[in-house]
């Protein structure tokens, strides 16, 4: 364990003793704690999207009663269900970020709040055990408390965990954030992608506990590796109190005010992007979802075409990162907002098509 580290953490001649390094490190190289993060992000994100995955189709196909007769929700009922799910996920972050900003720190609001995620994924577990029903326990409200912990800790550790990534960036090697970034990015579609090919065979051959049990699995690991790199990571300290004044004050509601445009563009976008984890699974149950690569054929499942986004992200931001962008550069500045205001053109174009 590497020895404690002396910060001043107020004017003073008594330095304050801490175990973790309280500021990026004054270095050119690639910051030591990043590895672990993207490890831990793929891990996660193969949690949540593998549960996300197949809970259209196990709220229509799979659901009991706890006298184990079909208690199945309606198409629009499920749509409906996983709408809420999904709005408590993206409401969530607000309290994730004020917990952080304000009282504990990012480290420990994702630490803390990962382990109420693992308890979600537990919960969902128990949807089919028995015992659980003999005692007249419905399905349905073990669902939607996972359901609930769930979006309370993916939702959480939503604004912390990438702007954790930034915190251990100091002004000598901040060039390379942009890239681990376009990583840190990767490793979502990489756990993303895994899951949906692999979850969705799990619930149809094991059933419900092992399909919701594995992404649990996946966030235990998730959590342990975020905590094995706890000395690698500079550890901003919350700004208690001093945060309000900063978020309300001139250049706090200037920042907002600013940042306002980009989200009344980014909110249509994830409304009908959320489709994809239920309105468009079920209507790939009426589709034909045989595939043939030369001498090979498959079959698809229904939830497992939601992996084709994440397969084609993979293969899109290394060519972007490493050929498109750096092309473009040359002819203009090519900055975030501009990369955000194309995508936002192109998914117009290609969201008229899906309507069409």
């Amino acid at each position: 364990m590497p020895e404690p580290t002396t910060n001043y953490t107020s004017p003073g001649p008594e330095p304050t003793a801490t175990a973790y390094r309280t500021k990026p490190q004054d270095t050119e190289q690639m910051p030591g704690g990043i590895p672990f993060i993207v490890g831990n992000e793929a891990a996660e994100r193969f949690s949540f999207y593998g549960m996300k995955a197949i809970l259209a189709v196990f709220m229509t196909k799979y659901l009991l009663n706890a006298s184990g007769e079909e208690a199945f929700f309606s198409n629009e009922a499920a749509k409906e269900a996983v709408s809420w799910f999904n709005t408590a996920v993206y409401a969530t972050p607000v309290l994730g970020a004020l917990l952080a900003d304000t009282l504990l720190g990012k480290y420990r609001t994702i630490v803390s709040l990962s382990l109420l995620y693992c308890v979600g994924h537990g919960v969902l577990a128990l949807l089919d055990f028995e015992p659980l029903m003999a005692m007249g326990v419905e399905p349905k409200w073990i669902l939607f408390l996972g359901l609930g912990l769930i979006s309370l800790g993916a939702g959480g550790i939503k604004p912390c965990v990438s702007s954790h990534v930034g915190d251990q960036f100091g002004h000598r090697n901040k060039h390379l954030m942009s890239k681990v970034y376009g990583w840190f990015y990767f490793s979502i579609n990489f756990g993303s992608t895994f899951a949906q090919l692999l979850i969705p065979i799990l619930l149809l051959k094991m059933g419900p506990a092992v399909a919701f049990g594995v992404p649990g699995v996946l966030m235990a690991i998730a959590t342990f590796a975020f905590w094995l790199g706890r000395h690698e990571y500079a550890h901003i300290p919350p700004a208690g109190g001093k945060f309000w004044a900063e978020t309300f004050g001139p250049d706090g509601l200037r920042a907002l005010l600013n940042l306002t445009p980009l989200l009344f563009f980014a909110a249509p976008f994830w409304a009908l992007f959320d489709q994809t984890a239920h309105a468009w699974v079920l209507q790939a149950e009426n589709m034909d979802r045989a595939f043939t690569l030369g001498p090979i054929g498959f079959d698809l499942t229904a939830d497992q075409m939601q992996a084709v986004n994440p397969i084609f992200v993979m293969i899109l931001v290394p060519l972007f990162t490493y050929g498109l962008y750096p092309w473009l550069g040359r002819f203009f500045e090519v900055t975030p907002l501009r990369k955000v205001g194309a995508g936002m053109v192109f998914a117009a174009a290609w969201f008229a098509i899906i309507a069409l």
